[in-house]
């Protein structure tokens, strides 16, 4: 992409930038991994990272292999061929078929905002996790302006428009969004409430929403650089059960 190489030249070696969000992210989930752990993927989608053609960013989202087992969880049952995965369970009202305090690390990569009830969400979601475990989770930041756009789309065209912002993905990964428990705060309040110790933060990458345009992608730039730390687009949170 002629416009990420000129304002983030060293991708143009590896053809990843310095703040990749992607590699930023799973970097610090492998830095907290051990042979033994059993890993729930919630929301675990078909594995579409597999089409990934930077190699160092699908491995390290590959856990398979790393961890004793990786189970995979997801509303959609086409995510059962997720090859990444070691076994499957379909989310169904709400509840998740996992064992009490079973899971050594948890992952919610881009879930947290399609999840209509948060307080089931993290109830299910303490419920699972082992006294010591962790949750690891990426979402989008629902005052940043990509989410304020995004709510002001009605869901049934979020497919057509995130076609034009983001190529190559599939209509068939593009699920409802609420942003019910999108914000730093809320967040933090969440894992206070259930006595995690945590760093929730702010986190912004390159503008690749925004490469539809050059002047697009310019002015996402200087988002990117600028902006203070609860205007990032995305939130990065990690947890562990005390």
């Amino acid at each position: 992409m002629p416009y990420r190489y000129h304002f983030y030249p060293e991708s143009k070696f590896g053809g990843f930038t310095d703040i990749d969000g992607t590699i930023t992210f799973y970097t610090r989930v492998n830095a907290l991994l051990e042979s033994s752990f059993v890993i729930l993927d919630v929301g675990c989608g078909r594995g579409s990272y597999t089409e990934d053609k930077i190699s160092v960013r699908k491995n390290l989202r590959i856990f398979k292999g790393k961890v004793k087992k990786v189970i995979g969880m997801d509303v959609d049952h086409t995510a059962a061929k997720n090859p990444f995965i070691t076994d499957f369970f379909l989310i169904k009202n709400n509840k998740w078929v996992i064992n009490d305090n079973s899971i050594d690390l948890v992952i919610c990569d881009n879930v947290l905002e399609h999840v209509a009830k948060p307080d089931l969400f993290f109830t299910q979601l303490n419920r699972v996790v082992k006294p010591g475990g962790y949750i690891c989770i990426r979402t989008p930041n629902a005052c940043s302006y990509i989410a304020l756009f995004s709510k002001l789309i009605p869901n049934k065209y979020h497919s057509k428009v995130t076609d034009v912002v983001q190529d190559g993905r599939k209509e068939e990964d593009i699920f409802p969004a609420y942003y019910r428990c999108n914000t730093v705060r809320k967040i933090k309040s969440w894992l206070n409430l259930y006595n995690y110790e945590h760093s929730v933060y702010g986190y912004e990458a390159e503008p690749s929403y925004l490469s539809f345009c050059k002047m697009a992608y310019w002015i996402g730039v200087l988002h990117q650089r600028f902006a203070p730390g609860f205007l990032k687009p995305v939130i990065f949170a990690f947890g562990r059960k005390k």
